[in-house]
């Protein structure tokens, strides 16, 4: 089998959680999920990149976490300009939380990814704004034939000044679909990533997620616009996919896999692009079978506070099939 090569853009923010079972966990976030998910589920000959800038300070704790994932190769990690994220994150609830973020990693340019355009699938998980821009989707898609996966979180987050990270509608949307192949968000993303021609006041203050009537038209919009399929994830209920099919559309929800204690969310939408990543290499015609490994990469994450709750490729379609068979 050919070596299989995927690379992962966003940050490794260094994160302090607090969660809903009000614990504290102090670990490395963002693409180490995305990572290290991929990497349990590919074998020892392909190869992951991790594409980010960090802090000098977190370069040694960040380089020891990847050293025992052999397939997980760390040239892509820069920590040349002495800037990565710091971000604190409080849940609220199991799925809602309050963000602050007070260091902000250098955006990732083409310069950064032009040695890997040989990779089969970029993974993107910006979780703010200004990580991931346009011109390095840009630039991967006019020079590699690799599949791009990208995550709404990014482009649908901005920061205050005084470091609050808050929502904000991806008004520049439409120049985005058409070099992105795979995108993923939540409802609340999709509610920054669909907006009408004008509100009222009590219209932006109630405005929090897509009404789900909305979903399939919205879908429809990003799908004329080049996107093949969408990823809708509604928490525990699984995840709409939306795709084209004879000029039609067509929307399936798979159910999400099952668990019986949920013990940390933090990483669930980077675990589950690592899954959808996967299912590309595999089937990349076949956008049921993404889902299906992004709930269970998903599924995965939320059972521990360590990178241990990743399971072998095995492993993971005993899931897949107890779940889906």
């Amino acid at each position: 089998m050919n070596k299989r090569k995927v690379a992962v853009l966003g940050p490794i923010p260094r994160d302090h959680i607090v969660t809903h079972n009000n614990e504290v966990i102090q670990k490395y976030g963002c693409v180490t999920h995305t990572a290290i998910a991929l990497s349990n589920l590919l074998g020892p000959d392909d190869v992951v990149y991790p594409v980010t800038h960090i802090r000098k300070s977190d370069e040694a704790g960040i380089m020891d976490l990847f050293s025992s994932y052999k397939n997980i190769d760390t040239s892509y990690i820069s920590s040349e300009a002495d800037r990565g994220d710091v971000i604190q994150l409080k849940f609220t609830d199991q799925n809602n939380r309050i963000e602050t973020q007070t260091a902000f990693m250098k955006p990732i340019m083409p310069e950064d990814v032009k040695d890997l355009l040989d990779c089969e699938v970029f993974v993107c998980v910006p979780v703010t704004d200004f990580e991931v821009p346009l011109d390095t989707i840009q630039y991967i898609k006019k020079n590699s034939d690799a599949a791009i996966v990208f995550d709404a979180h990014g482009p649908t987050t901005a920061l205050t000044t005084k470091g609050e990270r808050v929502t904000k509608f991806w008004v520049d949307r439409d120049l985005w679909l058409p070099y992105i192949d795979v995108l993923k968000m939540n409802l609340e993303e999709a509610n920054c990533s669909w907006f009408q021609n004008e509100y009222t006041l009590e219209e932006l203050r109630q405005n929090e997620e897509i009404a789900l009537e909305q979903l399939p038209v919205f879908a429809e919009h990003c799908l004329r616009h080049k996107l093949k399929s969408l990823f809708v994830t509604l928490d525990s209920r699984g995840v709409m996919v939306y795709t084209l099919e004879n000029d039609q559309l067509k929307q399936q929800l798979v159910p999400s896999v099952p668990v019986a204690h949920v013990v940390d969310t933090t990483g669930c939408g980077d675990s589950f692009a690592g899954g959808i990543a996967f299912s590309l290499l595999l089937a990349p015609e076949d956008p049921i079978k993404a889902a299906q490994y992004g709930n269970a990469m998903g599924a995965q994450r939320t059972q521990g506070k360590t990178f241990d709750v990743f399971k072998s490729l095995e492993e993971t379609q005993a899931i897949l099939d107890k779940t889906y068979s």
